[in-house]
């Protein structure tokens, strides 16, 4: 069942536009559950959490339809955690390491927007813990981090219906308002310290 936005629909204008999340949560996010539910229906996997759906048809050409729903039903789950009406900074454990990883939060910032802007076509840019070191990665489409041993700490939509209709061609400019202005910093924090555990 697809769960309600954590705000709500004008909370982040003008960057991300309540005409934006109309199509991107109200059509794009809906279908990919309303899909879901019909490839699972009456079999084991309508019993399954998101992530056990993942896990179970990642790889498996003949399950690529249900792993593609599923995953974009969570990364986009993940996605409006990861972001926040009111500017945050990172602090604490996690802003140490990002220090650490990357010399500071504002070139950690950077490597998110490089991955996010860099990311060919349709994906996903992410700041993810691999082997206790923060990274900055994409993936493509409906890939998630967590099926190659990453843990997500916050991640930037960058399918084009996620910016299109207020930033048309400009993803570079999306994705730096959107890093700069709307990181939910207390979500990543909760995700690292979970990796950490």
């Amino acid at each position: 069942m697809q769960p309600p936005l954590p705000f709500g629909d004008t909370a982040l204008e003008p960057v991300i536009s309540a005409e934006t999340f109309g199509f991107h949560y109200g059509k794009h996010h809906k279908g990919y559950f309303d899909m879901l539910a019909k490839l699972v229906a009456e079999t084991p996997m309508a019993e399954q959490t998101l992530e056990e759906i993942i896990v179970a048809t990642d790889g498996d050409k003949a399950k690529k339809k249900i792993f593609n729903n599923a995953a974009q039903c969570w990364n986009h789950n993940f996605y409006w955690n990861s972001l926040s009406p009111e500017k945050q900074e990172p602090t604490g454990a996690l802003a140490e390491a990002l220090v650490r990883d990357f010399g500071g939060v504002a070139e950690a910032c950077q490597a998110l927007i490089d991955a996010s802007v860099n990311q060919f076509g349709t994906g996903w840019g992410w700041l993810v813990v691999e082997n206790g070191k923060v990274k900055a990665v994409s993936t493509e489409d409906a890939e998630v981090p967590f099926t190659k041993g990453q843990v997500p700490l916050l991640t930037v939509d960058v399918w084009e219906h996620a910016y299109y209709l207020d930033f048309q061609n400009r993803r570079p400019d999306h994705v730096k308002a959107v890093v700069e202005g709307h990181l939910n910093w207390e979500f990543a924090a909760m995700n690292f310290a979970a990796a950490q555990g």
